[in-house]
């Protein structure tokens, strides 16, 4: 019998996919696997430039102008 994925509370993190293009770490994707088996952003593509939290859920979202 096949299982689904277990559903989270959470929505999966969104990566900015420019800088993830060239990524080798997380392969283009902006996000990665933990051992316990959680998506989490990347931390070499989705850090801001002033060595901040990275980008996502737990960062702000502006609209664009």
């Amino acid at each position: 019998m096949a299982y689904g994925a277990h559903h989270s509370p959470t929505p999966p993190p969104r990566p900015d996919l420019g800088p993830a293009r060239d990524c080798e770490h997380c392969l283009g994707w902006g996000t990665v696997v933990t051992h316990d088996g959680r998506h989490e952003l990347c931390g070499t593509c989705q850090a801001v430039p002033d060595g901040g939290p990275p980008f996502g859920a737990a960062a702000p979202r502006h609209a664009p102008d």
